[in-house]
């Protein structure tokens, strides 16, 4: 394969999972439609509960970027709560970590079944089961597309070029900035994840610089709210801002023993895969719980601070 098809392959790879990505999240919003909104709105009145949800409809639609902007959106609305949106966006956090989960345990290769089943069932079910169908089918696809960018990816390991430049990410002052500019660009950390997970599978990243890397990609990935929330209200894009505080506070809060902390995770892990994994759940659970624990000390600052400039702007 020359090197251009081999680029085209790789652009087409990621554009797949980013399709699936997008096509699994919006399947699954409209499967629950104006009652989830609303049954949420309803069911975050306690902080815990609400980062609890966050991050479990995170998991399932596999995108924080989803449920990020749909939290500002029902904040801008005045369905969700100040503090509950925080909240779930707090628990956003921890949901997003499972797409690394799910290619270090190489639950990939279960793509085609999903995609398989959830056309059979979007083509052949009764009308009531066609919305599973095609949740199922999606969520296939984000499998098979991350199975595929492994295959892909595969062959930068015997590339020089690419080890020597992949090799200045074993800092975290590389890593780090490099993780941010990377999801920024693709706008999803969750792609960002996955590339960094298979690249370690594909011994082309060490374990040390993939943890950098999504270091990076969890601060990377609040350009996006702060995009959504560009045309909303100011309570919204105040919102969207305090989100982008959260991701940058904890990746500082880490910064001073970033280092250690990874190699720590990277011995204590079964595969260097899965120390990816477990470091950036570790990160998320450690700089959520903190935040939304101490939250009462700075929700009051934080909301007067956003309602007084929504009342400026009326």
């Amino acid at each position: 394969m020359s090197d251009w098809q081999w680029i085209f392959s790789a652009i087409s790879a990621i554009a797949l999972f980013l399709y699936g990505l997008s096509g699994f999240s919006r399947e699954l919003l409209d499967a629950g439609g104006a009652r989830l909104t609303l049954w949420l709105g309803k069911a975050t009145s306690n902080r815990y509960v609400a980062a609890f949800l966050g991050a479990v409809f995170t998991a399932f639609i596999q995108s924080s970027t989803a449920v990020t902007a749909l939290a500002i959106s029902l904040v801008d609305g005045g369905m969700l709560r100040f503090a509950a949106a925080l909240a779930i966006l707090l628990g956003a956090n921890v949901g997003t970590t499972t797409t690394a989960w799910l290619v270090s345990f190489k639950l990939t290769a279960l793509g085609p079944i999903g995609l398989s089943v959830g056309a059979l069932v979007s083509a052949l079910a009764p009308t009531r089961w066609k919305p599973v169908g095609k949740v199922l089918f999606y969520f296939g696809f984000v499998l098979f597309a991350l199975d595929l960018i492994g295959s892909v990816m595969a062959p930068l390991g015997q590339s020089q070029a690419v080890v020597s430049a992949l090799a200045h990410a074993n800092s975290p002052w590389v890593g780090v900035p490099a993780g941010i500019l990377v999801t920024i660009v693709l706008q999803s950390s969750s792609i960002t994840t996955g590339l960094a997970v298979v690249l370690v599978q594909q011994q082309v990243l060490t374990s040390e610089a993939a943890i950098y890397l999504v270091v990076g990609a969890n601060v990377g990935t609040t350009v996006t709210g702060l995009i959504a929330s560009a045309s909303m209200g100011m309570l919204a894009r105040k919102t969207a801002w305090i989100n982008t505080g959260f991701k940058v506070a904890g990746a500082l809060l880490f910064a001073p023993t970033l280092v250690l902390f990874a190699q720590a995770v990277v011995r204590a892990a079964p595969s260097p895969e899965m120390a990816v994994a477990l470091a950036h759940l570790i990160f998320n659970v450690v700089s959520s719980t903190l935040f939304l624990v101490f939250m009462p000390l700075y929700l009051g600052p934080l909301e007067r601070w956003a309602r007084s400039s929504e009342l400026q702007e009326r």
